[in-house]
């Protein structure tokens, strides 16, 4: 089964065009919808996840009219937003039961079942006598993931998952996904770039509402040999690289800013050639 979306467009009645003639194919596995707050990644989860209008275009998954059979889809879709609620006091066992419900399993056997195989894959079991409103911010998301995981879905979406876990929740987090998506089409919308690095096979970038690239990391990656360049400058020399190169990044090495410039000749100035990674090509397409 593979998600096709072709020339999808959304422009808001304030005038913001969220996507413009956005066009892509996304197949089995972790796929990797990279771009930065306000790229149009939520709008175009929203779309796929049929809960927002696109104003032209078409989505289908396999032989589902994804704009036009949404009962279709929801039965196929498994969906984590960026944000969800529970209520004060409710336990998963009690939460999951009402959303598999919702979801058709209707024999109490089968959801008990369900649900116990659930909690013990996002490993919540322990904790399912506790209110999901005490759980962490890594213990919500595994649920997030268990009640997205009801009904045997094959197309499964989550939108800024690791936003605010520390490293150990990211990691297993990680794990969980990865586990999930050997079998189903993933898309995990991030602006992390560590995120779709260590998971995804298979990556967009958006921003302003635009596709700047889809394809392969390792693809993006060699588009970008022998034009990115490092070095370690002062602070107070940073406004005149800003304005000297093409400056895609810098992070602190030791509380010395360590720069990288997108050139594709050698720009002398004691540049040294360094490989690409996917923060090279995420900030060279949406910077330069």
């Amino acid at each position: 089964m593979k998600l096709t979306i072709e020339n999808l467009s959304k422009t808001y009645p304030n005038g913001v065009q969220a996507l413009k003639n956005v066009s892509f194919t996304i197949g089995k596995g972790m796929f990797g919808l990279l771009g930065p707050n306000g790229a149009g990644k939520s709008t175009l989860m929203r779309i796929i996840a049929t809960l927002t209008e696109a104003d032209s275009g078409t989505v289908t998954l396999g032989d589902i009219n994804v704009l036009q059979d949404k009962h279709a889809v929801r039965k196929v879709l498994g969906y984590l937003p960026q944000e969800f609620g529970v209520y004060p006091r409710v336990k998963p066992p009690e939460l999951l039961n009402h959303l598999a419900i919702l979801k058709g399993v209707t024999n109490k056997g089968e959801r008990k079942d369900l649900i116990d195989a659930l909690l013990e894959r996002v490993n919540l079991q322990e904790h399912r006598k506790k209110a999901i409103s005490s759980f962490s911010g890594g213990m919500k998301q595994r649920f997030g993931i268990a009640q997205a995981l009801i009904g045997n879905p094959q197309l499964i979406i989550v939108d800024e998952p690791t936003a605010g876990l520390d490293p150990g929740e990211r990691n297993r987090f990680y794990n969980l996904l990865a586990d999930i998506g050997e079998n189903v089409i993933v898309i995990l919308s991030t602006h992390i770039v560590q995120d779709v690095k260590e998971l995804c096979s298979n990556m967009a970038i958006i921003n302003r509402g635009e596709l700047l690239f889809a394809g392969k990391p390792g693809d993006a990656l060699h588009d970008l040999n022998g034009m990115i360049w490092e070095k370690s400058i002062d602070k107070k020399e940073m406004e005149h690289y800003q304005t000297q190169y093409q400056l895609i990044s810098n992070k602190l090495v030791s509380g010395r800013p360590v720069i990288h410039i997108y050139s594709d000749t050698h720009p002398g100035n004691d540049f040294q050639a360094v490989p690409a990674d996917l923060e090279d090509v995420f900030f060279s397409k949406v910077l330069l």
